[in-house]
């Protein structure tokens, strides 16, 4: 894949003719300040530079958006007495945006990467439906072509042509506001390319009042099965259409499930003698998928109500190591860490289910990542390639990998390091928590309640040891307990 990056190759050329033009000894103040007024001046595109490389898959447009916050935040902090302290303040938003929307696109870049235009034309349908209700089919299908188009473009890292793209794609939905949505007005006020981003962010527009929950044409139609064999990917399309703008509630991945079940639905009753009987009660079907999902993001938010941070943390790092210890021990502590804050941030909202759903699968896409060719082991492998829509379910029932051989038991494992008791709160947690999942990939077959107790000893005995007055002989001491 192409990463290529044009605002990171005109900082690193600009910073390459300064080296070459300008001085650069340090004795010499003169010369030196010169240096550092250029790079002063150019704070922009090294920002973006420092941001692109550690982003390789966020669009150009959201990098563009995010560097003309971060110029806007600078000359405030600048001004501001304690610096540190406004640039601590007023980036957090900025850098949990640029996380948020890079995950988003790295995620649909992998399932287009993965499985092809359909599911990227899926998404984009479920999307831009359930966002703008009152557009029409075809109007909406004017603009998929634009929009598909772009994110080839964007997915290949081709900054020129995702750029140019999505200018297009806002320029259309902007021309055509009154047929599409009431909520982009003042976004369509906006420069580019902040006038895309605020369209992508702007709120879903409101359901037409004579717009019903449930479309008859698509359920009730004795000439379904001839609709859908004359064009079945309009006939698939023209479905989830209706059903995402009449469902503003769901996440994406429910109405791509949905969608899924419709099809399989469709092609087992368009072989039965009767298939108007057969799919009447697709909405009975649609119901049980949803309940199915929605049943699980309960259980998950009654977990972490029930467990709180730390505890849902301990749980998640337990669960997907044993799911996949082949990965890094970082990689599953980043993972550990940013499902809890998928369920701390939704499971008070009242868009919950959407919400939870939504934003755990962005983890699952982070974890299957956006390679075609990456592979951790059978099961996982099996749950990220087989279906984009239902591979969260299919994480849901998966046990420790059975194909995993753990490294032989190191004798010194739980012996307790006396560094750690000078270690800083931050630092200290990191530890314990890269300490809990190298036991678990130590001790994969013990029960979870049983890996647990022995992380909860081992902790409770650093914190125990570390307020002695003696630290190296009560480690010794209770070395012996911890490690039987």
């Amino acid at each position: 894949m192409k990463q290529l990056n044009l605002a990171g190759i005109v900082f690193f050329s600009l910073f390459l003719i300064a080296s070459l033009i300008l001085p650069t000894k340090p004795q010499d103040v003169d010369d030196f300040s010169v240096t550092q007024k250029f790079i002063e001046e150019n704070a922009g595109y090294l920002y973006i530079y420092e941001v692109a490389r550690r982003n390789p898959f966020a669009f150009a447009p959201t990098l563009l958006t995010v560097a003309a916050q971060f110029e806007e935040l600078t000359n405030r902090c600048c001004e501001e007495q304690h610096k540190a302290s406004c640039f601590g303040v007023r980036a957090a938003p900025v850098t949990q945006y640029l996380k948020a929307m890079s995950s988003y696109q790295k995620n649909v870049c992998g399932a287009f990467l993965k499985f092809g235009s359909n599911v990227l034309n899926s998404i984009n349908i479920a999307v831009l439906s359930q966002k703008f209700p009152k557009i029409g089919f075809k109007e909406l299908t004017s603009l998929l072509e634009d929009v598909s188009s772009t994110y080839d473009g964007c997915c290949e890292g081709d900054v020129v042509h995702c750029t140019y793209g999505m200018g297009k794609i806002m320029s259309h939905i902007c021309s055509k506001q009154d047929s599409i949505s009431s909520k982009i007005k003042e976004c369509c006020e906006k420069k580019i390319p902040e006038r895309g981003e605020c369209i992508i962010n702007s709120n879903k527009d409101d359901r037409p009042k004579d717009l019903s929950l449930r479309e008859a044409k698509l359920t009730d139609n004795e000439n379904l099965c001839e609709e859908r064999d004359t064009d079945p990917d309009n006939f698939f399309a023209a479905f989830l259409y209706e059903y995402a703008r009449r469902h503003q509630d769901l996440s994406i991945v429910e109405l791509l499930r949905i969608a899924e079940v419709y099809k399989n639905l469709m092609e087992n009753c368009c072989s039965t003698e009767n298939p108007l009987n057969c799919y009447h009660s697709v909405e009975e079907k649609f119901n049980e998928t949803t309940e199915k999902s929605l049943k699980m993001v309960q259980q998950e938010c009654k977990r972490f109500q029930n467990l709180g941070k730390d505890g849902l943390k301990y749980h998640y790092l337990i669960k997907l190591t044993k799911t996949a210890p082949q990965l890094s021990t970082e990689e599953l502590l980043s993972l550990g860490q940013e499902m809890v804050m998928a369920l701390s941030t939704c499971c008070t909202l009242s868009e919950e289910f959407a919400c939870v759903d939504n934003l755990m699968d962005l983890v699952l896409g982070e974890l299957c990542g956006i390679k075609e060719n990456r592979t951790i082991n059978p099961a996982v492998d099996h749950c990220c390639q087989t279906n984009f829509a239902f591979r969260r379910p299919c994480f849901e029932g998966l046990k420790a990998d059975q194909t995993y051989v753990p490294p032989p038991t190191s004798q010194d494992f739980f012996a307790f390091p006396l560094d750690w008791c000078q270690d800083q709160k931050e630092e200290l947690q990191r530890k314990k928590d890269r300490f809990l999942v190298n036991l678990v990939k130590l001790k994969p077959e013990l029960p979870d309640e049983e890996l647990q107790s022995l992380f909860t000893n081992f902790t409770d005995t650093l914190e125990k040891c570390c307020n002695a007055k003696g630290p190296e002989a009560c480690f010794n001491q209770e070395h012996l307990k911890i490690g039987d």
